[in-house]
Formats: structure tokens, sequence, C-alpha cells
């Protein structure tokens, strides 16, 4: 705000807040310097949802206390905080072998959305929903039937042994036996069972996940699917 700005702020609060009226000319004077070196980076309003009569207007309804610049200087950075929390850095424009380019055109368009002239650009997930979602993405989800294509599945195999060992048992029509908790180990649904280490005390040194499911877990989830199986055949004999 320019010192006309911050002129007009002022006779705006006075006249909500007469306490902050200075009658004698030096007091006015000192008060708008003040204000001036205060607030001379805080715009009076942006383009986008901020206005300073309005924080001023909202701290005049809500305290009893005299209002001072930092009054005004609280929701403004507020305001920037969360727009820079929501915005993410589209990429720029300019050439990325101009390092100097690229991190101009960067940081001013963090500037203007901090400063109220932009709004914040926030990144869209491709896979938030069902509605909107790319063509392209879906055609080639429905192509290879998941997000991981079989080649780097196969490729992660080796590093996770118990999903692993889950796709197989899947696709061979075989119960899930990570659908169930597991009785012995205790492990939940959907994590692999827990191989305990016993030490010389008889207290559990460390626990680890096993490749393959407990026999007990594995036969509860062949019952489940087996009572699953014949609850949907009933339908169809009666």
């Amino acid at each position: 705000m320019d010192r006309r700005e911050i002129a007009a702020l002022l006779a705006y609060i006075g006249r909500l807040d007469p306490r902050t009226i200075r009658t004698d000319q030096g007091e006015a004077r000192d008060q708008l310097a003040q204000w001036h070196e205060l607030l001379g980076d805080v715009p009076i309003a942006t383009p986008h949802g901020w206005d300073a009569r309005v924080a001023a207007r909202q701290h005049i309804r809500t305290s009893p206390y005299q209002i001072l610049p930092a009054d005004v200087v609280r929701p403004w950075e507020s305001y920037r905080r969360d727009r820079l929390a929501r915005h993410s850095d589209p990429t720029p424009s300019a050439d990325p072998d101009d390092q100097a380019a690229w991190t101009a055109e960067l940081v001013g368009t963090r500037r203007a959305v901090a400063a109220g002239t932009e709004q914040p650009a926030q990144a869209r997930a491709i896979t938030s929903s069902q509605e909107g979602i790319n063509p392209r993405l879906q055609a080639r989800l429905d192509q290879i039937g998941s997000c991981i294509p079989p080649a780097a599945r196969t490729a992660l195999a080796p590093f996770r042994p118990a999903r692993a060992a889950r796709e197989a048992a899947v696709a061979q029509g075989l119960p899930d036996a990570l659908s169930v908790r597991c009785e012995w180990c205790l492990a939940p649904v959907g994590e692999p069972c827990r191989r305990r280490r016993i030490g010389p005390n008889d207290g559990v040194r460390a626990v680890t996940p096993r490749a393959t499911p407990h026999p007990g877990r594995l036969d509860l989830a062949a019952a489940q699917q087996a009572q699953r199986t014949e609850q949907a055949q009933q339908p169809a004999l009666a």
C-alpha cells in the first residue's frame, strides 16, 4: 500500500473505531508514517480474495482491543501461506537448459500466487475418480489390467515374495490367504504372515514377514471362499 491507500484504510478504520482517530496533525502524520512503514508490502486488495479492509473490520468486530498494523499483517501472512500450500509448480515454458530463465519463471509464478494476483496451480490426480479420467490412461489400464505393467511386476517379484505368492494364487483360482486374519501370528487382513524369532530367554527377538502364509490361514481362506461360492449358488438352485 502507498501512503494514499494507508490514509484511506485509516479513514475507514476510524469510522468503525473512533479510538484510532488522531485529531492532532503531528500525531496523524506519525500514525500514517508508522502504518506505511509496517504495511508498505501489504496490498490494499487483490483480485483473489484479499482485502485489508475486511481484515481490519473482522478484528474490530471480534476484538475489544484497538487495532494495530500487526492485526492486518497476520491475516495477510496467513493468506499467503494458504495460497502457497495449495500451489503446485507448473512446468515453466522457459528452456530447461536455461537454468536462470527456468528458475526465474518458477519464482515469478510463486510470487504472483503469494501476492494474490494469480490463482494457485493445483496438481490433479490422474486416477482420483472415474469422472474425467484420461481416455488414453483408461485404455492403457484396460489393456494391462493394472497400473503396474506385467514386465515391471515380474521384475519386482523377488523383492516382494509375499505379494508375488498372493498374486500367483489368485491367478490360479486358489483362495486369497491375505483376505482373512491369521489366527496363528495375528497378522491383519492384507498383511503377510509373520515369523517370530525367539531368544534364549524365550523373548521375541525379531519379527520378519513370511513369503508364504501359515497353513491355518490358508485353510480359513479356503473355507470362506467355499462358503461364499455355496451362498452364490443357492439362488440359482432355488
